[in-house]
């Protein structure tokens, strides 16, 4: 993953650890506070809640330890490959796309990032510029012309 997708992850941890389980602390306190325990729907949802936040905070954390940050000025733009932006042309309808391909972590379509898992990132890998990949998507097959690779910075 990128040093930026690290980060994120880093800061997402540190938010979730100093700010959000001290909050689910807060309610199991406070909704134990209520009462009887054995009916009490309010302190049921904050423990919940709270399992939910430490299964995230875990998840978090064994995300962090497994990255591995790639140094993007080390990599050659002649094939497609992970963190390479690649410049498509469907060969069909002559449509024109871009996307990044990142790890499962970064993906986000929005901003034009594609797992690396994806069938689309898995048929573009070791393909060069004037190649034509077929690709098997949900909706069939479709070629896709790599146009342009590149590296963000």
């Amino acid at each position: 993953m990128t040093q930026k997708g690290y980060d994120k992850l880093v800061a997402e941890l540190q938010q979730l650890e100093a700010v959000e389980r001290p909050k689910a602390s807060a309610a199991i306190a406070e909704a134990r506070d209520k009462g009887d325990l054995s009916e009490n729907a309010e302190y049921d949802a904050a423990k919940e809640a709270q399992s939910l936040l430490e299964m995230k905070i875990t998840q978090l954390k064994a995300t962090i330890a497994d990255a591995k940050i790639i140094d993007t000025s080390k990599l050659s733009a002649d094939t497609v490959q992970i963190l390479c932006r690649v410049e498509l042309r469907n060969v069909k309808n002559n449509a024109k796309m871009a996307y990044t391909i990142v790890s499962e972590t970064e993906a986000n379509l929005r901003e034009g990032k594609i797992s690396v898992k994806t069938p689309i990132a898995q048929g573009l890998l070791g393909k060069r510029v004037g190649e034509v990949a077929e690709i098997r998507v949900p909706q069939g097959l479709i070629q896709l012309e790599v146009t342009g690779i590149s590296f963000e910075e």
